[in-house]
């Protein structure tokens, strides 16, 4: 006797799930994790605070992107929620009016934890390749570490990789130099300029 085949999750089926639960559709089947653990948190928001003054308001940058927090995407036949996402704005010039997105990102980030680790490098990465998104980082908090791999013929190619609190200057964002101290939750809190004092 045959066994049914198993069904494919559809988008209704990320409806039902708890407010806490993030929710994705890789390769047919529902994947849920919970909400980011404050650390991953920090390490996406400092990031993003990097990227989106230079890079998406011009102020200090060239601007030209839209940088964005958790957008789900409906790409193919997957719906993804990377930590940040961003496009040039000369393949988006405006926002979509829907609650996703349909173009693949010019740029992904995922922040890698232990439970999701596996997924984002082993399901999600290949599935960016397919979809054409031309360069990708993965953030490691436990590890202190960012890996930045580059598109090239349909394949991941290790561009660059920084560690601890080496200075960043990583594409597609190389015009911007920053601390990768800054996102680990062990990196000294900055002093006020008040608290320097004159010396």
């Amino acid at each position: 006797m045959s066994r049914p085949a198993e069904r494919l999750a559809e988008y209704r089926d990320l409806f039902d799930l708890p407010e806490h639960v993030i929710g994705e559709i890789l390769n047919g089947q529902l994947i849920t994790q919970p909400r980011p653990a404050p650390k991953h948190v920090l390490a996406t928001s400092i990031l993003g605070d990097e990227l989106v003054g230079p890079f998406q308001r011009g102020r200090g940058g060239p601007g030209g992107w839209w940088i964005l927090d958790e957008p789900e995407m409906h790409l193919g036949p997957h719906i993804l929620v990377p930590d940040l996402a961003g496009w040039r704005r000369e393949r988006m010039p405006t926002l979509p009016d829907e609650a996703y997105f349909t173009l693949a990102p010019d740029w992904a980030c995922e922040v890698l934890s232990p439970c999701t680790a596996r997924i984002d490098r082993v399901v999600k990465m290949p599935i960016y390749a397919g979809q054409g998104v031309q360069w990708l980082w993965l953030v490691e908090p436990d590890l202190h570490t960012l890996e930045v791999f580059r598109l090239l013929d349909g394949h991941w190619l290790l561009e660059g990789a920084w560690q601890e609190a080496d200075e960043v200057r990583a594409p597609p964002f190389a015009e911007l130099a920053f601390s990768l101290a800054d996102l680990w939750a062990s990196a000294p809190a900055p002093q006020a300029e008040e608290e320097r004092g004159t010396g």
